[in-house]
């Protein structure tokens, strides 16, 4: 039995990649696979609640969990930060929020009412338009290949602000996500390392071993699907 039950939907908002709830069914512990995105969470452990931002993940992580704990997880599309939380402080770990009350908490210095699987984009709607959260359209082009009329030091630290690692980080998760996908999907090993773009198979296996913190093997013959984020 999973430590955790995991469940993950798109979104329509153009801020959101996409919203999880994650609950820990015993204690035990979970992986957690790196990810370049900012996350923001709602956690109810032991009738409290609390708000989370959590930064980019570079190396997948053995996290402890408490049975009965539950989360709404917001993975937010790449290129959205907080300036007054810095992506760069933001790696590989989170942030708790203060709380007003048993319903809001503190965020910029005025209170927020605590979101629910409902309402969560309206939310995320209103810390764009109050430019708590902001969108770096640099991120964007850079992994898009798009040409930009400015030096390559200006991209590169533009985008670092904004995700808290460089392109070239991003890119291998990314490439590690899609590999996982293709051993989910019945793609044998050799013909992931081949359509993933790895050098050979060790360098597949170095790869999601540090990223997703499992071979290759040990994804392709798993019954339930990998959570790629969480």
């Amino acid at each position: 039995m999973s430590v955790i039950s995991y469940e993950e939907r798109e979104s329509d908002s153009p801020f959101i990649h996409t919203i999880s709830t994650v609950r820990a069914e015993r204690d035990g512990f979970a992986i957690i696979p790196a990810d370049g995105h900012l996350y923001l969470y709602v956690r109810k452990q032991n009738g409290q609640t609390s708000f989370t931002v959590g930064g980019p993940i570079t190396t997948a992580m053995s996290v402890p969990q408490v049975a009965g704990t539950e989360w709404l997880g917001v993975r937010l599309k790449l290129g959205l930060f907080m300036p007054n939380l810095p992506a760069t402080k933001l790696v590989d770990t989170e942030t708790m929020l203060p709380d007003a009350s048993s319903k809001t908490f503190w965020l910029n210095g005025r209170s927020w009412q605590y979101p629910d699987y409902e309402n969560v984009e309206t939310f995320i709607d209103w810390l764009v338009r109050d430019e708590v959260l902001v969108h770096e359209p640099i991120v964007d082009a850079v992994l898009k290949d798009h040409p930009q009329d400015m030096s390559l030091r200006s991209l590169q630290r533009r985008f670092l602000r904004a995700t808290g690692v460089t392109h070239s980080y991003v890119r291998q998760i990314q490439r590690a996500q899609q590999a996982v996908t293709l051993l989910q999907q019945g793609v044998s090993i050799l013909d992931t390392v081949y359509e993933a773009g790895y050098f050979d198979q060790p360098h597949l296996t170095r790869s999601l071993k540090q990223l997703m913190g499992q071979t290759p093997a040990q994804i392709a013959r798993t019954n339930s699907p990998m959570p790629l984020s969480f």
